[in-house]
């Protein structure tokens, strides 16, 4: 019998038009002939699955719906292509680690560090991994424009410390710009980053697990004539992608090397990315990428196509592994406790 797959997607966030584009992806890869796929949107009003281009709720209490026909679905699998809050910081995951449905992607905790940019680099940056210097504000905290200038220079990059997709990201370039970037990033989140500029050639990895290990992707160069990697040049074609990097086999293969070491410090699960910054021959952690962009022509699909790999092989390993490790650890429960999926 096919198990019941659902494409999750939406969000609390500005990215959620981000994670319609990337849903599509998703659904386009999946096997239909082996699961029967269901988009799922969840935003701030609703919770909704579209079956033959009608729509109907989502039953929360067990993740389930009742479709045209009457007959309760209940689904198998989640994959979580949600970008930001609630399905990249943790808590769609722990709604579905207490109802028992196995997901394709990172776990509570790797999730909500991975999430917030601030401590998942100094995490990694205790094993030695480099990170750019950086410094943290909360709400309220006061921008003390001197002493950041002071301690990072200029310019400097302030980004909300908890999204991505470049929203309300400034390269400041003089002090006066500075306080004013701020306040556009905490428009968009409760938690501000500065960083210090990095001069040097932007590079990405993609990496995933499966039961078969651990597979380290080959790596994109992002090349643009924009201040840096914004919106425009990761939506709106102002870039180009060049895959593989045209790096020495020596760097590239140094780089590669990290992300999957970066993949298991970090406890992750499913497909993430993992972005740098090359100055010379030197790779630094911009940042950790657990929910990636999965449309047609996103970076993981680039590299999984310069890898000689197939985007639906890979979702239908990483669904079967995880599939796999979750009736485990049913059968391991009901045989001490008696009891399953809630």
């Amino acid at each position: 019998m096919k198990k019941n797959v659902a494409v999750v997607w939406g969000g609390y966030s500005s990215e959620i038009v981000i994670s319609e584009k990337s849903a599509a992806g998703i659904y386009s890869f999946m096997d239909k002939e082996k699961y029967n796929v269901y988009k799922v949107k969840i935003d701030h009003t609703s919770w909704e699955v579209e079956e033959n281009s009608c729509f109907y709720p989502v039953d929360k209490n067990n993740f389930s719906f009742t479709g045209g026909n009457g007959r309760n679905i209940p689904f198998d699998f989640a994959y979580i292509t949600i970008h930001g809050t609630p399905g990249e910081d943790g808590t769609l995951q722990g709604y579905f680690d207490m109802l028992g449905v196995p997901y394709s992607n990172c776990g509570v905790l790797a999730s909500a560090m991975t999430f917030n940019k601030f401590t998942c680099n100094s995490f990694l940056k205790n094993f030695g991994i480099e990170v750019a210097d950086s410094i943290l504000l909360r709400k309220n905290d006061p921008c003390k424009t001197g002493e950041i200038i002071s301690a990072l220079g200029l310019p400097v990059f302030v980004k909300p410390n908890l999204g991505g997709s470049s929203f309300a990201t400034t390269k400041v370039k003089e002090s006066s710009q500075l306080e004013n970037a701020v306040e556009e990033a905490f428009r968009e989140a409760p938690e501000v980053i500065i960083e210090r500029f990095l001069q040097g050639t932007e590079v990405t990895c993609g990496c995933f697990e499966t039961g078969k290990g651990i597979t380290v992707l080959p790596l994109t160069e992002v090349v643009t004539s924009n201040e840096f990697f914004d919106f425009d040049a990761k939506y709106n074609g102002q870039v180009e992608e060049i895959t593989p990097a045209r790096l020495p086999e020596e760097t590239a293969l140094a780089i590669r090397q990290e992300t999957k070491r970066i993949y298991r410090l970090t406890g992750a699960k499913g497909i993430i990315r993992v972005d740098y910054i090359l100055t010379g021959d030197r790779p630094v952690l911009l940042e950790v990428n657990t929910t990636p962009g999965m449309t047609a022509t996103s970076f993981i699909p680039q590299q999984v196509n310069a890898a000689g790999l197939s985007m639906t092989e890979i979702i239908t390993d990483i669904i079967e592994t995880e599939l796999g490790v979750f009736n485990v650890m049913t059968n391991d429960n009901n045989k001490n406790s008696g009891s399953g999926r809630i």
